[in-house]
């Protein structure tokens, strides 16, 4: 297949579970062009809309795209059956983490959130609560995801576990109780940290803790299926066992943009790929990690990934759901940067957080202020 003879080009990520299905799917129909994960987490979405008709993106980023038009409501060219059929079918929040201001801008096509790593063979099963984190911690070697946007994901994720959600209004992101707790449990895993990890993204990570013993256990860090095996996967941390685990929503959606004019055969595609056959059996067997909560019950589906799929499931049910305001994935990167300056030592712990919390309120008020 040549770029010239398809009708429509797409953009994902460069990793098999971002590309391979789509590819294997696409036939004539689309070419699937990728870009790095730093890509798909932070490059602007207006610009990659601008170039290419599908574009998977992560959820976030719908607050910029709905601001600049960039993107095709879905419940215009979808029945409103048909996306009640997939909300429905689609596990925890994925479906719903696509809909701003009452659309529906893209649909889930993968699924994932924050889990526990382990190697089974240098500490055993991932731990189910964070007192066992910092426990294993100071005998064994273990990292927390701190790369790029991950350090505040990581971040809010372990103050969901402590029972409260950030971001409850534009002008709160967290509380100041809160926020201590979770520096000072983050500051006590950092420590005993491998150096090397401190700049590595998750596939990293994980590429890391298969190939070598310099990282035993990442306790909050993107599932990927595809190191399953080699990795146990387990439910992310709790704080008390049978706790809900803090963890926060990634996945992709596959949207449309709005250069895009779509042929009824673009469309039946998306539904192929939406459908029960290729979310349970298709996906999976191409290096993909599916939406559709029946793949994940699925016993072959389970059987062929080391059950990673029921390891981690209530995890996925359960995650948070980011901000999607036009300004977030900014703040997401610079409140990273304070997170990491915070283990660094180079910022105080409160100042850190009046920094976080500043630095949340201009995310909204500076876009209100040049709407």
């Amino acid at each position: 297949m040549t770029a010239s003879r398809a009708a429509f080009r797409g953009l994902t990520w460069d990793h098999p579970r971002g590309h391979d299905a789509l590819a294997a799917a696409a036939g004539d129909l689309i070419v699937w062009d990728t870009q790095p994960l730093e890509g798909f987490e932070s490059h602007p979405i207006d610009d990659l809309c601008a170039r290419y008709d599908l574009v998977v993106l992560d959820h976030p980023h719908l607050g910029e795209a709905v601001a600049a038009g960039c993107l095709t409501p879905l419940d215009e060219l979808f029945s409103a059956d048909e996306l009640a059929v997939w909300s429905a079918a689609s596990i925890g929040p994925t479906m719903r983490s696509y809909v701003v201001e009452g659309r529906q801008w893209a649909l889930p096509l993968d699924a994932a959130t924050q889990v526990s790593a382990a190697r089974a063979d240098l500490v055993g099963e991932p731990p189910a609560t964070w007192d066992e984190v910092e426990r294993i911690a100071r005998s064994a070697p273990v990292a927390l995801s701190l790369a790029g946007p991950h350090a505040f994901l990581s971040f809010a994720s372990i103050a969901v576990a402590l029972g409260e959600e950030p971001a409850s209004s534009p002008d709160h992101l967290l509380s100041t109780g809160t926020g201590l707790a979770v520096l000072r449990l983050m500051e006590s895993i950092d420590a005993h940290a491998p150096a090397e990890t401190r700049v590595l993204n998750p596939i990293k990570l994980l590429e890391l803790m298969s190939a070598t013993d310099r990282l035993a256990l990442c306790p909050l860090v993107y599932g990927y299926v595809n190191y399953a095996g080699r990795l146990a996967f387990g439910d992310a941390p709790a704080v008390t066992p049978g706790g809900r685990p803090g963890s926060t929503l990634g996945g992709t959606g596959i949207a449309i943009s709005a250069r895009c004019a779509p042929s009824p055969a673009l469309l039946d595609h998306v539904r192929r790929l939406m459908s029960t056959e290729a979310q349970t059996r298709f996906i999976p067997s191409h290096a993909g990690q599916p939406s559709a909560r029946a793949a994940w019950s699925d016993d072959g589906v389970n059987a062929a990934a080391g059950d990673f799929y029921r390891r981690t499931a209530r995890t996925c049910e359960t995650a948070w759901v980011r901000p999607r305001h036009d300004g977030y994935i900014e703040f997401q990167s610079d409140a990273s940067a304070v997170v990491r300056a915070i283990l660094a030592g180079d910022l105080d712990n409160r100042r850190g957080l009046d920094r976080l919390q500043h630095l949340y309120r201009a995310s909204h008020s500076e876009r209100e202020k040049t709407s």
